[in-house]
């Protein structure tokens, strides 16, 4: 079968978070991943790995310690989610044995054939009522990732993910360490409406006497996530150590840190102040695996890692021969929000004007995310994403409302971008923010030949 067949498949699956009208939204179930695992020969088992959950971050820290440890020499899988461009993206493998840089998605002909595997045995497994229903997207997602892994033979695999943590599909894995970043509101109507609801959903991935890697934040998530340590007796790892002295930090983002007995320099290409702590919690993570897990990476390949890592969509800006910047950025809710609010702040030389286009899900705090972003900037330009889940115009337009800033609608994110670079002038900066949808669809257009001789940021 095809690989766009398999595509078409994949999407034709009942989503987690979206139900087709009439339709009752699906259970998350543990179970059911667990039976479709074993149908599948218990792929999960064949490699260690490590859960990375969390609000904000829990790409970005994926994506920097999956590129520490092939600096290190190791075949490394990566499961992240959601994609930019291609749903391949989701599951990439880091291939140090070769001395090979950075992670490539895994082919369109593997991801075929994983596919159709998975999908065969989900129609035997509910025809012979072992499962109530097929996999959603997401569990057919995971499934794939880990056969991938296996296939692959890989050393280690760092899996994002994907929403909350106990109940998430990735979480049948027994993990060598479990991560934690930032925690903040999203999601709420699955994982809770308060910090302490969502940080307990997150402290699911912890394991009776194992490891979790973490960095103090909201006073609520501490104290949620410290009493599941605690009755599960969990070793905590603060990476608190590795997160720079602001003022050692020079205006390339660049500083020094002690690790593994080392002085060496920081050098991530990912952008923003809020990165730094991305960055130590991936530190941290491969100095546990280092010192407690038998893994041999050394401080320099540390560095070498997080200089090379790559995980594009956030900060990225792209430059052209004539016409403004152009930043994209996938702030999708009050926190991401806030960090690129900061992050713009602090932009030298400031632009000398700024546009926005913003596009979300209808799922978001749209009016909290309007209030922190919208007045940066001297117009907004809306479009829906392509997403079941889209906001409407409206609704964004009535988010805008409160904010006083000037809104324009467009028909669709590559129009959008069309407009907002019409109404920027050279000097200035065209941010493209509020979904990963939206900035994957346009990231597609900007990094065509033909778009001009555009710079990655990121």
């Amino acid at each position: 079968m095809s690989y766009a067949a398999a595509i078409e498949g994949l999407y034709a699956l009942a989503g987690e978070l979206h139900a087709a009208p009439g339709q009752p939204r699906r259970k998350f179930e543990l179970s059911e991943m667990r039976v479709l695992a074993e149908a599948l020969g218990h792929p999960e088992r064949s490699f260690p790995s490590l859960l990375v959950a969390g609000t904000n971050g829990k790409g970005s820290t994926s994506s920097t310690l999956a590129s520490i440890l092939c600096s290190a020499g190791y075949r490394v899988g990566l499961y992240t989610s959601p994609h930019l461009s291609r749903v391949n993206e989701r599951v990439q493998i880091f291939d140090g044995r070769d001395g090979k840089d950075g992670g490539q998605p895994i082919s369109d002909d593997l991801f075929a054939s994983l596919y159709f595997r998975i999908d065969d045995c989900a129609r035997s497994l509910v025809a012979t009522g072992k499962l109530g229903a097929h996999p959603s997207f997401f569990e057919a997602m995971t499934a794939l990732a880990f056969l991938a892994f296996a296939e692959a033979r890989v050393d280690i695999a760092v899996l994002e993910v994907g929403m909350g943590g106990r109940l998430d599909a990735t979480n049948i894995v027994e993990p060598l360490i479990s991560v934690i970043t930032d925690i903040s509101l999203d999601h709420t109507e699955w994982l809770g409406t308060t910090i302490t609801a969502i940080a307990h959903e997150k402290a699911g991935i912890l394991r009776q006497d194992g490891v979790l890697v973490t960095l103090p934040q909201h006073p609520e998530a501490n104290q949620a996530i410290g009493e599941v340590a605690v009755a599960q007796n969990v070793r905590g790892v603060s990476a608190a150590e590795y997160v720079p002295v602001r003022d050692q930090v020079d205006l390339r983002g660049v500083y020094p840190l002690h690790v593994l007995g080392e002085r060496i320099e920081i050098a991530s290409p990912l952008l923003g102040v809020h990165q730094q702590r991305n960055v130590a919690l991936a530190i941290a993570a491969a100095a546990e695996l280092r010192n407690n897990h038998g893994y041999n990476i050394a401080a320099a390949q540390i560095a070498e890692g997080i200089r090379s890592t790559r995980w594009p969509g956030r900060l990225e800006t792209f430059t052209f021969d004539s016409g403004p910047a152009v930043l994209l950025d996938v702030a999708h809710n009050p926190a991401g929000a806030w960090a690129l609010r900061s992050a713009l702040s602090h932009l030298d030389p400031a632009p000398k004007s700024m546009t926005a286009v913003f596009g979300c899900l209808g799922d978001k705090a749209i009016a909290e995310i309007a209030q922190i972003l919208f007045p940066l900037f001297d117009k907004v330009i809306l479009t829906e994403v392509n997403s079941p889940r889209a906001a409407s115009l409206a609704a964004m337009r009535a988010a805008a409302e409160s904010t006083g800033v000037s809104t324009e609608a467009a028909e669709n994110p590559e129009e959008a971008l069309q407009r907002a670079r019409a109404l920027t002038g050279p000097d200035g900066l065209v941010v493209v923010t509020g979904s990963v949808y939206l900035v994957g669809a346009l990231r597609e257009i900007l990094v065509q030949p033909d778009a001009g001789t555009a710079h990655e940021g990121t």
